[in-house]
């Protein structure tokens, strides 16, 4: 599912454009400052990023251009009242996708934000390895040691994601947000239940590994 993370320090901004883009397909983490944000990309992985400028804790174009620095690649939509010809420069200058200028129409930044997500999807490897573990994103299909793979939509997925953090201790938690709907229960057994079959068609060697109390982890522990 596409991942879309919402910066928005006014709360009731912050809701109507989660609603707004969760209406429009895509799973929406929100924060309402540049703290927030920056434990959530800490933890997963998103498409896009919709950056309101002026937050509690600073101006957000200062951030991206210190994640820029450091090789951070995900597209950032900007929000902002400061409508100035220089304004919007710095905002691509500093690393912003695009800028839109408060107020809006929420049709346009959904269409916006649709557009950074398949712009984001374009630069993914369609071919996902680890060992002699193969995913052809593009064909949807799944060889392990050369023989292909059956799998199910729900189990592609969170091998896919398992794939992407390869190496990392994945929560339940973000597999339960990123492989599901919002009104799944996060305290249920569907995440274990689909490793369940994945690790038992995926065979031995074991390649996932449960990660007391925490997750899972594709790779060595």
């Amino acid at each position: 599912m596409t991942t879309v993370l919402v910066v928005e320090d006014d709360e009731n901004l912050r809701v109507a454009l989660t609603a707004q883009l969760r209406a429009a397909g895509l799973d929406v983490g929100a924060e309402g400052d540049i703290a927030g944000a920056d434990r959530a990309l800490g933890a997963t992985h998103y498409d896009c990023v919709v950056f309101d400028r002026m937050l509690p804790d600073g101006d957000a174009i200062g951030y991206v251009h210190t994640r820029r620095g450091h090789g951070w690649r995900t597209p950032v939509l900007f929000l902002t009242a400061r409508d100035a010809l220089a304004d919007r420069v710095a905002g691509f200058e500093h690393g912003g996708d695009d800028y839109l200028v408060k107020p809006f129409a929420m049709a346009e930044l959904t269409e916006r934000v649709l557009n950074l997500c398949r712009r984001a999807g374009a630069d993914r490897p369609s071919v996902l390895r680890h060992d002699d573990l193969v995913m052809d994103c593009a064909r949807r299909e799944v060889r392990r040691a050369g023989v292909l793979l059956t799998l199910s939509n729900k189990e592609f997925a969170v091998l896919e994601y398992l794939l992407v953090r390869a190496g990392h201790t994945v929560a339940r938690a973000d597999l339960i947000e990123h492989c599901w709907d919002s009104q799944t229960d996060p305290m249920s057994n569907v995440v274990d239940a689909v490793v369940k079959r994945l690790r038992r068609k995926l065979r031995e060697p074991e390649l996932i590994h449960a990660v007391r109390g925490l997750g899972y982890r594709l790779g060595a522990l």
